[in-house]
């Protein structure tokens, strides 16, 4: 999700191996990985095919994410690769997700998502013994619904305890500084508590300038209001799920159908890019339909009471009664021998890269023999270094094997 721009022109990068659960970890002082280190990755995406195709007759998945945080000052994106979850909720199905969450405002909505949201996927009843698509589509839309719910509730309990406790800690901590003149102590835009009747018995009133300027800054009542938009994908058996709110994308890389003229592995035919998810965008009339039916107003430029681009979205507490919801599009499909690959991408890598464009650069890639940690890679840093990506750059792989 696009975020105010910095003139610092990062060069860092983060590099996740395919394991049978990854989550993202971003740090902004982390570097990029060398070549020497990369290779390692085979063996851990031999290890995860493994695993992933030990369900016989299903069409085995490697997948691995890279991520750039551009030219931002901090990453505000998290992504999930999860192979098998049926170590805590068992069942014949094979479940396997994968998900990038893009922050906007702050990363703690985006991190809420990643640890929260495939549990309670899973917790509101998506299918592991027997495929059901309409008990699975009512699981999602209810995990996407209650996290959203927890988010908010946490967002605004969280912060203020924790503000309230730093404060009174703050307070005990200056207890004992001496008494300063204050009166030409400048604190612009200030509101100015007056703390001097809680002094201990003794002392002077507290009149440091420190003291002054940590008071002069209101309580943050409102909590962390940052919110993150989703694209994920959940694959149970052979069938794939996706879901999403906001404008990260999802594009499937689908063979066009034989016409049996041609046989055997020369065969070739050309991949089509088909975009799976739908963008939630206050200025589409349906989004901007919905947004006015609940009170709120899209303005001149497109957004969301002048603000928010994406119409739909975990957290963003401040616009949930004026249209943001966190309400998504879920789409489902069988996986066909025709089914190449899916790419995952937030709106950095998309703005960058048409979905045709993305699908032909992961192809040729896939072609030249590279493995996936390094094709995900490669498309990020396309993204970042020759295509002058300048938000953050997330972006996930799946690739599908034939047995």
């Amino acid at each position: 999700m696009t975020a105010p721009e910095s003139n610092s022109n990062a060069e860092s990068s983060d590099i996740k191996r395919p394991n049978e659960c990854s989550n993202s970890n971003s740090s902004p002082n982390k570097r990029l990985k060398t070549e020497e280190e990369l290779k390692t990755q085979s063996t851990a995406t031999e290890a995860s095919k493994a695993n992933s195709s030990s369900h016989k007759g299903f069409i085995a998945i490697e997948a691995d994410a890279a991520e750039d945080r551009g030219s931002r000052h901090t990453m505000e994106d998290a992504w999930v690769v999860l192979y098998d979850a049926t170590l805590e909720f068992p069942g014949n199905l094979r479940c396997a997700h994968f998900a990038i969450y893009d922050g906007h405002g702050g990363r703690s909505a985006a991190e809420y998502a990643q640890k929260h949201l495939h549990v309670n996927v899973l917790s509101a009843g998506l299918p592991r013994e027997l495929m059901d698509v309409r008990t699975a589509k009512k699981a999602i839309l209810n995990g996407f619904l209650k996290t959203d719910e927890a988010l908010l509730q946490e967002s605004a309990a969280g912060s203020l305890k924790v503000s309230f406790l730093c404060y009174l800690y703050l307070f005990s901590l200056l207890n004992d500084f001496g008494s300063f003149d204050a009166e030409n102590a400048y604190v612009p835009n200030a509101r100015v508590y007056d703390v001097s009747a809680h002094h201990a018995p003794g002392k002077g009133k507290w009149k440091s300038p420190l003291l002054l300027s940590i008071f002069a800054v209101p309580l943050p009542l409102g909590g962390w209001q940052d919110g993150a938009t989703a694209v994920c994908v959940w694959v149970l058996g052979q069938t794939v799920f996706v879901a999403n709110i906001g404008d990260a994308k999802a594009v499937v890389a689908r063979s066009s159908p034989t016409d049996g003229s041609q046989s055997g592995p020369e065969r070739s035919n050309p991949l089509k890019a088909i975009v799976l998810t739908r963008e939630h965008k206050a200025i589409y009339p349906q989004e901007r339909a919905r947004i006015q039916k609940a009170g709120g107003s899209v303005g001149s430029n497109g957004r969301l009471q002048g603000r928010l681009e994406v119409s739909r979205a975990f957290g963003d507490r401040q616009f949930k009664k004026v249209g943001v919801v966190a309400t998504p599009d879920i789409h489902s499909f069988d996986l066909t021998e025709r089914d190449q690959f899916i790419i995952l991408g937030c709106d950095g890598l998309w703005g960058v890269f048409g979905p045709s464009d993305a699908v032909e650069f992961v192809h040729k890639l896939l072609k030249e023999g590279l493995p996936v940690t390094a094709v995900s890679r490669r498309l990020v840093r396309e993204a970042v270094r020759e295509r002058r990506c300048k938000d953050n750059c997330t972006a996930i792989v799946i690739v599908f094997r034939q047995q």
